[in-house]
């Protein structure tokens, strides 16, 4: 299996800086790997109610990671962020 790479990181995650890519490439973790991790924060309740087990190992590890970059309901509250910000 391949093993994910920097390109990989940033061909999936959009934003992702050079911590989180290296935090990503540290974990060891595969393509298929990274993909499922983003499909179970994207769907984790469709992914359980289908009987997938809660993700464990390498992919729980990425899960993690890419859950730090969502931003928190905090966040919300704090009106416009830097990223929406450059976009008016």
């Amino acid at each position: 299996m391949k093993r994910v790479t920097r390109n990989d990181v940033i061909q999936a995650i959009s934003g992702a800086d050079d911590v989180t890519i290296a935090q990503i490439i540290g974990t060891g973790a595969t393509v298929d790997e990274l993909a499922e991790a983003q499909a179970w924060i994207a769907n984790d309740e469709p992914m359980m109610n289908a009987g997938r087990p809660l993700a464990t190992g390498r992919v729980r590890e990425l899960v993690d990671i890419l859950t730090e970059l969502e931003p928190s309901e905090d966040d919300d509250d704090k009106g416009v962020g830097p990223a929406a910000a450059d976009q008016v």
